[in-house]
């Protein structure tokens, strides 16, 4: 995100020194690290893009959310990872005024759009539990598409000063640092998306703990269903036991829906929880620093390691949706099968 645009920046990396910011060991270790980031990124959220894309189990409307936001951190991995670490490792910027104008839009720009993107399927999921036949009715691929460009449209109006404003001096690539535009951004692109992320998260908890009681309850009166109790069932009188199955299968249904909705609603909480987990701790001393100045200033290594934990961000969600996600599980071990089978 933009902070991340400023861990070089406000640190001044040296750039007017001749010698490198970091040692041998130093850079040798950031280089492998930021690799194994980037690659991580790019392998991941390509399989994701892929597993919604060839999946029949995943082309539900809602994950063109997550595939967009994939699609975003792919972008991070391919015009922001490799000159941030640049820039890190050499200690200043070599890359001209106008790609330093353009990296930093589009650094603030692509992190905006990751945190909009999860706070857009955080009200999705919302309404997915409070409003399910309406929505179900009206979530429409040109819905859901509407929605992202919404989403990606307020990301790149945040980046627009970054755009116009900042300018490399003495060889570094600097975002504005107004008091009032560090905290606008700040606000807007973090602080009140996460303000309803986890107000909203909450309430979804809330109504899916209160129908997982009653679903409970009503299960212990009703029918099983077919294939629960098949010794019961097969027990019974062939009359009765058609009418049960009859009566059955509705409900089984609409519990199939709600259970796999509240594991979805589960996945996505997790990445949420991550994203904040990740992005926290850089917004925060960037935000400090514009209100109270040298005195909340942080350590530059410490504000350093904020910063790239907020990149490696972009990796996590591959990762979380194979642990959390058993479609997303099968669908990425096909998809490695087959390039295995293709590479031999």
């Amino acid at each position: 995100m933009e902070a991340a645009v400023t861990l070089p920046n406000t640190s001044g990396n040296g750039s007017q020194d001749s010698s490198p910011p970091h040692s041998p060991v130093a850079t040798g270790l950031i280089l492998l690290a930021v690799l194994i980031v980037l690659l991580a990124t790019l392998v991941g959220n390509v399989l994701v893009v892929a597993a919604v894309s060839t999946s029949r189990a995943l082309r539900a409307p809602q994950n063109l959310f997550l595939v967009s936001l994939a699609s975003a951190d792919i972008l991070v991995a391919v015009l922001i990872l490799p000159f941030s670490l640049a820039k890190e490792v050499m200690g200043y910027w070599y890359f001209g005024s106008l790609w330093c104008s353009l990296y930093l839009a589009l650094d603030v720009m692509l992190c905006t759009a990751s945190i909009l993107h999860l706070c857009a399927i955080s009200l999705d999921r919302y309404w997915a539990v409070t409003r399910a036949a309406r929505l179900n009715l009206r979530r429409s691929p040109g819905r859901v598409k509407g929605m992202i460009g919404a989403v990606w449209a307020a990301a790149t109006l945040v980046a627009l000063p970054p755009l116009f404003k900042a300018r490399p001096r003495a060889r570094q690539c600097e975002l504005i640092e107004e008091t009032w535009y560090v905290l606008a951004s700040c606000v807007a692109s973090f602080f009140a998306p996460c303000l309803v992320m986890v107000t909203v998260y909450c309430r979804i908890y809330r109504l899916t703990t209160r129908r997982s009681a009653a679903m409970l309850a009503a299960r212990r009166g009703s029918a099983p269903c077919p294939g629960d109790d098949r010794r019961v069932s097969w027990a019974a009188a062939p009359n009765r036991r058609h009418r049960s199955q009859h009566q059955s299968v509705s409900l089984c249904r609409r519990r199939l829906l709600r259970v796999r909705e509240r594991r979805f609603t589960i996945v996505l909480a997790v990445v949420m929880g991550a994203f904040v987990l990740c992005w926290f701790p850089f917004f925060f001393t960037y935000s400090l620093e514009a209100v109270c100045g040298e005195g909340c200033r942080v350590s530059k290594p410490l504000f350093s390691f904020f910063f790239w934990i907020g990149y490696c961000n972009s990796s996590l969600n591959p990762i979380i949706y194979t642990v959390f996600n058993r479609d997303f599980r099968a669908a990425f071990r096909r998809l490695l099968a087959a390039l295995v089978r293709h590479g031999s």
